[in-house]
C-alpha cells in the first residue's frame, strides 16, 4: 500500500496578510511618483514664469548678448558661455584628480591613512560655498593675478583664452573654485566604485603577473567605467548649478570675452544676484528664462551620461 503524500502545510494554513510588504510597496511607489511629479511641477512653474520672455525673444534669446533692464533687451549668450566654460574646465581638472584620489584611497594608500585622508577629502564638501567664495576673493584671486596669469599670458598669450591683462576675478578663478567643489563628490563615488570591484578579479590579475598599474588599467577601471562616467556627470551638474561661490569670484562681467582673465557671469549667478531686485516683469521673466536654459543644460548632461553609460555597458557585455 502506497502512503499518500501529505499536502504542504501552507495549503491548509491561511496566508497571513503581509502588511509590511504592502506598505513598503505603496511607500516606494508614492516616493517615486512624487519625485516625478515634483520635477514636472517645478519645470511647469519655471516655464510659466519665463513665458513672457520666451514669447517676446524666442530662440534669439540664446545668442543675444544684450542685458539691459533700462531698454528691456535681454539675452543669454554671455551667460551660457560663462556657465559652460567654467563648468567644463572645472570638470576637466577635477575628474582625473578625483578619480586618482579614489584610486589611491581604495588601492594604494596604507590602511592607517585611508580613513583620515578620506575624511579630509570629504570635509571639502562640507565647506559652505560662500566661505569657499570668500577664500577665492581673498586668497585665490590675488594669487592667480600675481603669479599664474602673468606667466600664462607670457607663454600662451597668442591664444585668445590667455590674452588680456591679469585680473583677480574672472573665468579662471571661477573654474578653480568649482574644481574644488566637484572633487569631493567625484572622489567619494570613485572610491566606493573601486572598492566594489571583486577582490578575486584583482588578485587573479596580480597572480598572472600583472603589475598593480596593469591590474588597475585592465581590471579595476573597466569594471567601474560606467560608474565613473556617471560620477563625473554628477560633478558637472553640481558645477552648472552653483551660484554663490562662482558669483563671488567671476566678476559679474556683462560683455563677452574669450579670455579666462576677464570678468564674466553665469546663468545661476545672474539669477541669484538679480531676481529679487528685478525692476520689471520682463526682467523677471528673462531671469526665469535663464533658469529654463539651466534646466535644459542639466537635462542634456544627464541624458548624455545615460547614453554613455549604456554604451559602455553594452560594450562590456559584448566583450564578455
Amino acid at each position: 500500500m502506497i502512503a499518500e503524500t501529505p499536502a504542504p502545510a501552507s495549503t491548509f494554513r491561511r496566508r497571513r496578510p503581509r502588511f509590511g510588504d504592502a506598505g513598503l510597496r505603496v511607500l516606494a511607489g508614492v516616493a517615486a511618483i512624487g519625485s516625478l511629479l515634483l520635477v514636472a511641477l517645478l519645470t511647469y512653474k519655471v516655464v510659466d514664469e519665463a513665458w513672457p520672455s520666451i514669447a517676446q525673444f524666442g530662440l534669439s534669446f540664446l545668442w543675444s548678448e544684450d542685458w539691459n533692464a533700462v531698454t528691456g533687451e535681454f539675452g543669454a549668450r554671455d551667460l551660457i558661455w560663462g556657465t559652460a566654460f567654467s563648468s567644463l574646465v572645472a570638470v576637466a581638472i577635477a575628474a582625473p584628480v578625483a578619480i586618482a584620489i579614489g584610486l589611491f584611497l581604495s588601492e594604494l594608500a596604507p590602511r592607517r591613512l585611508r580613513a583620515p585622508v578620506g575624511a579630509l577629502v570629504e570635509l571639502l564638501a562640507a565647506i559652505p560655498s560662500v566661505v569657499l567664495g570668500l577664500w577665492g576673493i581673498i586668497v585665490l584671486g590675488p594669487f592667480l593675478q600675481q603669479h599664474i596669469e602673468p606667466r600664462l599670458g607670457d607663454w600662451l598669450g597668442f591664444i585668445p583664452l590667455f590674452s588680456g591683462s591679469p585680473s583677480n576675478v574672472g573665468l579662471l578663478p571661477a573654474a578653480i573654485v568649482l574644481t574644488i567643489m566637484i572633487i569631493p563628490i567625484v572622489a567619494s563615488i570613485s572610491r566606493e566604485l573601486f572598492l566594489s570591484v571583486p577582490g578575486d578579479l584583482k588578485q587573479g590579475s596580480l597572480a598572472l603577473g600583472s603589475t598593480r598599474w596593469e591590474m588597475v588599467r585592465n581590471v579595476a577601471i573597466p569594471q567601474v567605467s560606467a560608474g565613473l562616467v556617471a560620477a563625473v556627470i554628477l560633478g558637472l551638474a553640481r558645477a552648472l548649478g552653483e551660484a554663490i561661490a562662482v558669483s563671488q569670484v567671476i566678476g559679474g562681467g556683462l560683455n563677452f570675452s574669450a579670455s579666462v582673465f576677464q570678468p564674466a557671469d553665469t546663468l545661476a549667478g545672474r539669477i541669484a544676484s538679480q531676481y529679487q531686485g528685478s525692476t520689471s516683469n520682463l526682467q523677471t521673466a528673462s531671469l526665469a528664462y535663464l533658469a529654463v536654459i539651466l534646466l535644459a543644460m542639466s537635462l542634456i548632461a544627464n541624458i548624455t551620461a545615460q547614453l554613455i553609460v549604456r554604451r559602455i555597458r553594452q560594450r562590456m557585455g559584448g566583450a564578455h
